[in-house]
């Protein structure tokens, strides 16, 4: 292990740190070769959040929208060439390790458009379409892990295309994404197609979860008239996260070494390793590393925005720690249940609410696209006069 870098330390324990933000600037100043050498990051996320912010938040991607308008391109032409030409240029800085590692590692993603997270067939064209047009053996393809997107995930996987499932908030929905992965491999076989070069990652919403639930138990120890059942409470807090990530860890161990996936391991297919997404303590009383030391462990990704991997860096402890603490993990569940929280409604509720920040980020981002097309087209018309 490298002593000096827990985030190197943490590849060493079988975890992959991945940057969870992608920007024009942070690619043409070799920022991002820099995070990939000196920290050992392999790999990257996007969404539509980040893209939003990098896009309309700052003239880097001014020259190319001109050179887009003169070339006559429409609004939504725009987007997808702004943000294909980063995704293609990361993966082309990230493919070494890809190379490295055989394709287990090394990817970037790019998330199909979040106004089809609940239309199948839509999802299916798209992650074909981004697929087609990025042209990299390292993208990943994010496909929400809605109940329409789980057939779009299969259907995918079986065209060959590696996919990210994103938005996983419960352990049951990630039963039914591991259930997705396999069908769709399973399929490949059946019409005998290789298996060995598919990759894909289930992306669990990590600090999303403490968000919600907390300030559902804080409701309850503020209304609490019995010093027990406030303390009980209380015992709760900041656990509902990791707690979640823990068992659902333990469930990839059991589907992934158990007999549903022997045949397909023999045939060469990889495992579809846990992701750890929204990692960022949002809650300024906490570790800044809470999402991040007791999820570290063989098979796994923690994809963090940059502030975490600068907080990592400084001053995680690392060591294989996912499989601590289970039974407590599982425990932690049956308490909630006794306190009235209903896990279900709450990780439903966060898929929903999920879907719809996207979107709104999506809608915003295009809208910030149109403003920049009419400012930019009429400096354009001025300089042509002048």
């Amino acid at each position: 292990m490298d002593q000096n870098n827990p985030l190197k330390q943490m590849y060493e324990c079988g975890t992959s740190v991945w940057l969870d933000f992608i920007s024009r600037k942070l690619i043409d100043s070799g920022e991002l070769k820099k995070l990939i050498d000196e920290d050992g990051i392999s790999g990257l996320t996007s969404n539509p959040t980040i893209f939003q912010k990098a896009i309309a938040g700052s003239p880097d991607y001014d020259e190319s929208i001109k050179k887009l308008i003169k070339d006559g391109l429409t609004d939504d032409e725009i987007y997808e060439s702004l943000v294909i030409k980063d995704i293609q240029n990361c993966a082309d800085i990230f493919r070494p390790i890809y190379d490295k590692t055989e394709g287990r590692d090394g990817f970037v993603s790019l998330e199909v458009s979040p106004l089809l997270a609940y239309d199948t067939e839509k999802t299916i064209e798209e992650g074909k379409k981004l697929w087609t047009q990025v042209n990299r053996k390292n993208l990943l393809v994010k496909v929400p892990a809605t109940k329409e997107g789980l057939p779009a995930i299969e259907a995918l996987i079986a065209e060959g295309i590696n996919i990210n499932v994103t938005l996983i908030f419960s352990v049951k929905r990630y039963r039914e994404v591991t259930q997705a992965y396999i069908h769709g491999l399973n399929k490949r076989l059946s019409e005998n197609k290789s298996v060995s070069e598919i990759a894909s990652v289930a992306s669990f919403f990590v600090s999303r979860l403490d968000g919600v639930v907390d300030k559902l138990l804080e409701d309850k120890i503020s209304k609490a008239t019995d010093e027990d059942k406030k303390k009980f409470f209380e015992n709760l807090l900041y656990k509902s996260a990791v707690a979640n990530g823990k068992v659902a860890y333990n469930m990839f161990e059991e589907i992934f070494q158990g007999a549903d996936f022997k045949d397909l391991k023999e045939k060469g297919a990889g495992v579809q390793r846990v992701l750890w997404a929204s990692t960022s303590t949002k809650n300024p009383d906490l570790s800044d590393v809470l999402y991040v030391e007791p999820l570290i462990g063989p098979a796994s990704v923690n994809t963090m925005p940059p502030a975490t991997i600068e907080a990592a860096r400084d001053h995680a402890k690392v060591k294989i720690s996912i499989r601590d603490h289970v039974e407590e993990a599982k425990k932690h569940f049956e308490e909630l249940d006794l306190s009235m929280i209903d896990y279900d409604e709450v990780t439903k509720n966060l898929e929903d609410a999920g879907v719809a920040s996207f979107k709104k980020s999506f809608e915003d981002l295009m809208a910030s696209i149109v403003t920049k097309k009419e400012k930019l087209a009429d400096l354009i018309q001025k300089q042509g006069a002048s």
